[in-house]
């Protein structure tokens, strides 16, 4: 009987102890205690509270880092403006290499449509200063519009040797690459001139372009080009963005040696390197054609000259829709074909990047003041390279407002890969390449 008393007893006490233990369990899971699986899991609003000091203290060590990495950019921002002047104007003192010799010469033009002012560019590359040259048009279907323009030329100059190519036969993806393969039939001589439709020359082009061919160990020569506007604002911001951004990276690229690329302002070269290097198969798929030539004939061991010849490209923007258009196409090429370098060009945006510095210090009176420098170290640098490269001046007071149309261009660059070209809808792939996606939306 008293066995079976202790028993209960002893029972009944490792009952409260189960149950003493068992509250005491709970008591270290409510204040954060018991086993790492136990505070693993418990639920989120037994959390420990942020303590405001340590929300204000984490706002003040984010804000720091913001204003360290935009006061780099700044100051990156700022070596670029300086080194694209010094740039411009190291070209400026260099020397046309007119040729001395005068060989003959077939100029290729690809046509698509009729543009402002397209009789104008290209009589201008029939009224040559030079004994021998061969013009080239070519268009792909009876109905483009260039080809009346083309054929009044041909009438009023007969003495010239012009030739004139309805082809629409298409290997690759670049309608314009698949028009030169097709013209290339007609050129009858061994230096060959491509230049774009909306270029515009003066009669010493020829001579003061292909003298570097005369050293074999230059495989092709190319040309830079200046905006010229053709219209209103839009066409005047076209120009500007030529001017003063891609005309001045492309200097500062050649200066310290990452340039090299070829430019479809102009390339100039010996029919037996454009056979080594595959013919235009070569290039037939890719968007940025003029680039990738120039890095085949780089492949062969020969070097890409840039002449001192700077020729005029007259941009027609009739809307901003298509000057939007054209300018998110050249982003997204570039994008595709160097992704570190085209996200390292964040940097040309001087005035933008600034602004976003004023703004993260609460717009105080020392980060207007830099707003207020960065505006007039960019219109000096805008005047310097414009005078000494015999660029359109005016409407300089117009550059914030081309900076931001250009940093947005940047920004949407990022936010997908197709593009609209000559009236058809391509993906860009990464390196370049083309894929059709379509004909043009409606």
């Amino acid at each position: 009987m008293l066995g079976q008393i202790g028993r209960g007893a002893g029972a009944a006490g490792a009952g409260r102890g189960q149950s003493r233990a068992a509250y005491g369990a709970k008591r270290r899971i409510g204040r954060g205690g018991g086993d790492s699986q136990e505070r693993g899991h418990r639920p989120a609003f037994w959390a420990r509270r942020r303590r405001p000091c340590d929300v204000a203290r984490d706002d003040r060590r984010s804000r720091r880092v913001s204003e360290l990495g935009l006061a780099i950019l700044l100051v990156l921002a700022w070596a670029y403006l300086t080194g694209s002047t010094i740039a411009a104007l190291r070209f400026a003192r260099r020397p046309i290499a007119r040729t001395a010799g005068r060989p003959p010469v077939s100029v290729l033009k690809p046509l698509h449509g009729a543009e402002p002012g397209l009789c104008e560019n290209l009589r201008s590359f029939i009224e040559q200063d030079y004994p021998e040259v061969q013009i080239v048009f070519g268009v792909r279907h009876g109905a483009d519009a260039a080809l009346p323009v083309a054929r009044e030329l041909i009438g009023e100059y007969p003495e010239q040797d012009i030739a004139l190519l309805v082809n629409p036969r298409a290997t690759g993806s670049n309608l314009k690459v698949a028009n030169l393969e097709n013209m290339l039939a007609a050129a009858k001589h061994e230096i060959l001139v491509m230049a774009d439709s909306d270029m515009r020359v003066d009669r010493d082009y020829v001579t003061s372009t292909i003298g570097p061919l005369q050293d074999p160990r230059a495989g092709a020569v190319t040309c830079l080009y200046k905006g010229m506007p053709f219209g209103g604002l839009w066409s005047r911001l076209g120009a500007m963005h030529i001017n003063f951004a891609f005309l001045p990276s492309a200097l500062l690229g050649e200066m310290l040696g990452t340039g090299g690329g070829c430019f479809g302002a102009t390339i100039a070269l010996r029919r037996s390197v454009l056979q080594r290097i595959g013919g235009f198969a070569r290039i037939r798929d890719e968007l940025a054609d003029d680039h990738r030539l120039g890095d085949a004939v780089r492949e062969l061991g020969l070097a890409t000259v840039l002449s001192r010849y700077i020729v005029e490209n007259h941009v027609a923007e009739p809307s901003f829709a298509s000057l939007w258009r054209h300018e998110l196409r050249w982003a997204r090429t570039v994008r595709a074909m160097a992704p570190l370098g085209f996200a390292g060009s964040i940097i040309t945006h001087t005035i933008i990047l600034t602004v976003l510095a004023a703004a993260v210090a609460g717009f105080s009176a020392a980060s207007c003041w830099l707003v207020l420098v960065s505006c007039a170290l960019r219109w000096l640098s805008a005047g310097v390279i414009a005078r000494r490269l015999d660029l359109p001046i005016g409407g300089l007071w117009l550059l914030p407002l081309r900076d931001a149309l250009s940093f947005a261009v940047f920004l949407s660059s990022f936010c997908g890969r197709n593009v609209l070209w000559r009236d058809q809808l391509f993906r860009v792939e990464p390196g370049g390449r083309l894929t059709v996606e379509g004909d043009k939306p409606v």
